[in-house]
């Protein structure tokens, strides 16, 4: 018998989903597990999987077609079985085709005290027609920053075309299109910035009249519209694609020697939207490129770097004895960055306490446990730990401010700073102390790598309870910290030292290391730091003490 299924929720703030791509088409043979579709959510991309066995029937929300939790995703059954009844049984919504739905919106509603009949202004909206707001990347984001925008108008945009790059307050993030067609408006130009949910653009069909597109942008943000809002009545009605013209492909770069082969996947190499029209326009093949990003695959900085050219700010020789300067333009996020820690550190009364340990036992502890097979573990995965456990001992540290309470939390999420060209993130371990050495090792490698290719999720740079940040390995060996609001504390960590000590009376070569914490005084008193770095010392000299707690 014949099973619908529906749009899965697939977090619990998910109120609808969006189709990016579907592994099964009609008529295919399903099994039990299977990947049927990709499903976006509001906070990842995800797989989707069968648990239903059968030949797939009916498919009711397109690729890039977007609609809400619980709405008709797909029937599957058995081979010929008539699903005409359960395709009958949706509602009016659902059942609903694209060529009938009304091509109208209601906008500009009023209504007065004395009235209870609302007005609607009705403003025609051409066919197809898919508006694009500012997206919300981040929970705190406000506002957004177009870097760069990666398409003009005019250009033919097929879905998973990125679009644009946008700067939030927390990093800069590729933009793709869920829509294919024709780029017809551009709300923002580059540099830029917009509150979330602002027109960013519009995509439609080739040949749309740019009178009627103003006046479906107009409408959008009189009405505040949702994104690729079309046809209100018809949320799973797929966008129109617009016909796909040939581009001819770039003569390809002679190269001297073979570059490391990339990796594939089914045949596919494995590289992203950004990375694939950057070679396109060098005329670079993804061939003769090694991927550096997660599992190897393609990113925008192995293109950059692919002919030898240095990422970042580029420095040029200039006559001597001419003065000259370079004018940048603030980031969203070196704006988000001055002014979180200028309200921090101008209202959070700061106090530093600062400690020198005896690393011997940590050295020796590290070299130890990396004999073991595939383990490797880092001296910052180690004050990681210790400072969980810390935390968990000494709570009043682990606490956050508001203006009308102290809130201690038990559970210890660490926000660890990671540098990027932009500025600084801070990717969150949540339940440090609950992970073990070489999970803490492996999830800290992931979020760095990740957060320099920019590919870090929101959820996943939200919740700290706790900062920790090294700069030991860039050889600082003491330095404070802006505390993160509304936390508590941070730990600054500094490099290990070689140098005299004092041990049983007779000075002799020794390994020490500084450790400096910010405190907020009006949540953690002088003493209470002072106990937690008395606790922090003692797991880090003692590092077995690591295993056993």
């Amino acid at each position: 018998m014949a099973e619908l299924i529906n749009m899965p929720r697939l977090s619990d703030t998910m109120e609808e989903g969006t189709v990016a791509k579907w592994f099964k088409q009609v008529g295919d043979t399903v099994k039990e597990g299977d990947i049927l579709a990709e499903i976006e959510t509001d906070k990842a991309t995800m797989e989707f999987e069968s648990f239903q066995e059968g030949e797939l029937l009916h498919i009711g929300i397109e690729e890039g077609g977007t609609a809400p939790v619980d709405s008709l995703l797909a029937i599957i059954g058995e081979k010929g079985e008539d699903i005409k009844s359960m395709l009958a049984g949706k509602s009016g919504t659902e059942a609903q085709t694209t060529d009938e739905v009304a091509t109208t919106v209601v906008a500009g509603a009023t209504a007065t005290e004395d009235a209870v009949e609302e007005k609607a202004e009705i403003v025609s909206i051409p066919e197809g027609l898919e508006v694009i707001t500012m997206p919300r990347l981040s929970d705190t984001m406000e506002e957004g920053t177009v870097a760069k925008w990666n398409k003009k108008v005019g250009d033919a945009v097929n879905e998973g075309d990125i679009l644009a790059e946008i700067e939030t307050d927390k990093a800069t993030m590729e933009f793709e299109s869920f829509f294919s067609g024709t780029l017809l408006y551009i709300g923002l130009e580059a540099g830029e910035s917009a509150p979330v949910d602002a027109v960013l653009a519009a995509i439609g069909k080739e040949g749309t009249d740019p009178a009627a597109v103003k006046a479906a942008i107009t409408a959008s943000a009189a009405n505040d519209l949702p994104a690729s809002s079309a046809q209100p009545e018809a949320p799973t009605a797929p966008a129109p694609v617009a016909e796909k013209k040939e581009t001819p492909q770039p003569a390809p770069v002679e190269v001297q020697s073979p570059a490391p082969a990339p990796v594939s996947q089914n045949g596919r190499l494995i590289a992203s939207p950004l990375a694939k029209k950057m070679a396109e326009e060098k005329g670079i093949s993804l061939q003769q490129v090694a991927g550096s990003g997660d599992g190897g695959r393609i990113i925008k900085r192995d293109i950059e770097n692919f002919k030898g050219s240095v990422g970042g700010y580029a420095v040029s020789q200039g006559p001597k004895g001419v003065e000259s300067i370079t004018e940048l333009a603030n980031s969203s996020m070196r704006k988000a960055i001055a002014k979180r820690l200028s309200a921090s550190k101008f209202s959070a009364p700061h106090y530093y306490l600062s400690v020198e340990l005896d690393m011997d036992h940590a050295i020796a502890f590290r070299q130890q446990f990396n004999t073991l097979p595939e383990t490797k573990i880092s001296f910052n995965d180690i004050i990681l730990k210790a400072v969980a456990l810390s935390l968990k001992e000494h709570p009043q540290v682990n606490s956050q401010w508001f203006d009308d309470k102290i809130i201690l939390n038990q559970h210890v999420h660490l926000g660890v700073a990671v540098a990027v060209e932009d500025g600084l993130v801070v990717p969150v371990l949540k339940f440090t102390d609950e992970m073990d050495l070489r999970n803490i090792g492996h999830t800290v490698k992931d979020y760095a790598l990740r957060a320099r290719d920019k590919k870090l999720t929101p959820a996943e740079m939200d919740g700290s309870t706790f900062t920790v940040s090294n700069l030991g390995m860039f050889g600082i060996q003491e330095f404070t910290s802006i505390i993160n609001q509304p936390n508590s504390a941070i730990l600054s960590v500094g490099a290990i030292e070689k140098k005299p000590v004092v041990k049983e009376e007779a000075i002799v070569v020794g390994n020490t290391m500084k450790l400096t914490l910010a405190c907020d005084h009006r949540t953690v008193d002088g003493a209470t730091g002072a106990q937690f770095l008395q606790t922090l010392r003692s797991y880090i000299e003692n590092p077995i003490r690591l295993l056993i707690s």
